[in-house]
């Protein structure tokens, strides 16, 4: 009997934890050849999330828990739930049920008789989102696209299902700065993606605001791609040469027609638009800077305060 792993993080979900086991063991009840093992990730909620986690793993064996000393965000949390899961086939869900379980069947069925080793889902619309986080999805993806070797499918979400081999190569990278939708590609492997319209949290409100989106949007740009730290040595190239052929023309018209004092605001203008693009690039490089920082000092990517996993090396 195979055994598939689900991996559900959860920060603050106390509202969704229980609605997501029923609908869950729903699924699970029409696999019966399969084993399954439900990972729970507690990312360090302030709310009653741990609590009614360990009343499903006192009640249903089949329930593992991972309980954070603090946040250490959804990222670390998937991570986890990765390296210690025990299925031939692994998967993430979110406990706010906008990742259908019924979905599980047909993607097993691409892994068992189509050779696949990973089945991927995308949400065809963003119902639910705002303009603001509608507008800047459709334009991160734009750019990544462009920049990034590393494919990046729009509207593409964690949901998916993938074989042992998959895992374990995923787990091999440890980076700390995690942008696994990036991971996951990077590593390749045969990926069938299907598509689904996208559904509403079941209840709850959404942990992610725009500035948390615009920051996770900046790992995956910093993470997967050096074409900013390209154009910001090209704009310094640039303006360094318009700056060489200004310095050339303010010569020659001072040796033709003479000095003027004329001008001061144009040229107040031009050294606040350098300074700005300076302070750019600057911005750019102390991003790459920042990450690197953060990689050297190899800090755990999470820290367990309580489980009922066995972990290995104890």
């Amino acid at each position: 009997m195979k055994k598939i792993s689900v991996i559900v993080p959860c920060y603050n979900e106390e509202e969704t934890v229980n609605l997501f086991y029923q609908e869950i063991n729903k699924t699970i009840n029409s696999l019966n050849n399969y084993k399954f093992e439900l990972i729970f990730v507690n990312d360090g909620s302030s709310d009653n999330t741990y609590n009614i986690i360990k009343s499903l793993a006192n009640e249903d064996k089949n329930v593992k828990y991972i309980n954070f000393s603090k946040n250490f965000g959804k990222e670390a949390a998937m991570y986890a739930g990765l390296e210690l899961s025990s299925g031939d086939l692994v998967t993430i869900m979110d406990a706010d049920l906008q990742d259908p379980p019924s979905l599980l069947p047909q993607m097993i069925d691409y892994i068992n008789n189509e050779g696949y080793d990973c089945v991927a889902t995308k949400s065809t619309s963003r119902n639910g989102y705002s303009f603001l986080r509608k507008t800047f999805t459709r334009w991160f993806y734009k750019i990544i696209a462009k920049i990034s070797k590393t494919q990046m499918v729009e509207g593409a979400r964690d949901y998916r299902l993938m074989t042992r081999q998959m895992v374990d190569a995923i787990i091999k990278m440890k980076e700390y700065n995690r942008y696994s939708k990036g991971l996951f590609s990077f590593v390749g492997f045969n990926t069938k993606w299907i598509e689904f319209e996208n559904q509403e949290r079941v209840a709850g409100t959404t942990k992610w605001n725009f500035w948390k989106l615009f920051s996770y949007a900046l790992d995956g740009i910093v993470g997967f791609s050096t074409a900013p730290l390209i154009i910001s040595s090209i704009i310094g190239v640039i303006f360094c040469l318009i700056s060489f052929i200004m310095i050339i023309f303010i010569i020659v018209k001072t040796l033709v027609f003479g000095d003027e004092t004329s001008g001061w605001p144009s040229l107040t203008c031009i050294i606040f638009f350098v300074s700005g693009i300076q302070l750019f690039c600057l911005g750019i490089m102390g991003q790459y800077l920042s990450k690197t920082y953060l990689e050297v000092k190899h800090r755990p990517i999470y820290i367990i305060k309580d489980t009922n996993i066995k972990i290995k090396d104890e």
